[in-house]
């Protein structure tokens, strides 16, 4: 997933940098938000810092959703009320204050591209076909294998749509519980695997979700040759 980093702060925007790179985000920083206006490489969502050098960040918030539909998360030292009013209205998808984790930030991105799919790609081009037998509407948060409608638990389907965003990549347990779960989660990891357990059951023979001890899981397309989006 590509970000653009837009932060003037750059020990914080180093940090966040290296904890993105680190779960497998590719990352474009910029210092300004002339800079941030100017950016034409493709990117998927904003990180957005209202305290810049040459403009109000709100000012970015508000060009850069006039130019499409690209989902912006705004991070700032600015905690009051209004500036988060102001910047969610503004057409900002979310609101982070500093300070905060890398992990917080990285939770916020994967609960707001599950959030804006529907008004993305999955709005103009229907579900998500994996293979020859499993699709994913992802508008519809439904699931079906050889056409018929399969019964997932919510939290069954939220991790199937999370490890079918990029199949074949491996998901450390901590990433899949941040962005599945909660970012705040501290309980057993063991409810993890029941769910892996789940999924491999109710979809046999379209997807295989191999287990990588000590690090996490990764699923594989079934006759992946076979027309998987």
């Amino acid at each position: 997933m590509r970000v653009l980093l837009v932060e003037d702060d750059e020990p914080v925007a180093q940090s966040l940098r290296r904890g993105l790179i680190r779960y497998g985000f590719t990352v474009e920083w910029v210092s300004t938000g002339g800079a941030a206006l100017r950016h034409e490489g493709p990117y998927d969502v904003v990180l957005l810092d209202l305290g810049l050098p040459d403009t109000d960040g709100l000012d970015v918030c508000r060009a850069l959703r006039e130019r499409g539909a690209v989902p912006i998360i705004v991070i700032s030292a600015r905690s009051d009320e209004t500036d988060r009013v102001v910047g969610l209205e503004l057409g900002a998808d979310d609101y982070v204050s500093k300070p905060f984790g890398v992990r917080e930030v990285i939770a916020r991105i994967r609960a707001v591209m599950r959030r804006v799919q529907p008004r993305t790609a999955a709005a103009d081009n229907g579900p998500d076909r994996y293979g020859s037998r499993l699709t994913v509407d992802r508008k519809a948060a439904r699931v079906r294998l050889d056409g018929a409608e399969v019964a997932l638990a919510p939290k069954e389907y939220d991790l199937l749509a999370f490890l079918t965003e990029e199949p074949g990549a491996l998901m450390t347990r901590e990433q899949i519980m941040e962005a599945v779960w909660d970012a705040n989660w501290f309980g057993p990891t063991k409810t993890l695997d029941v769910h892996v357990a789940a999924l491999r059951r109710k979809l046999a023979g379209a997807i295989a979700i191999e287990a990588v001890r000590g690090v996490g899981f990764r699923l594989e397309i079934v006759g992946a040759g076979d027309g998987t989006s």
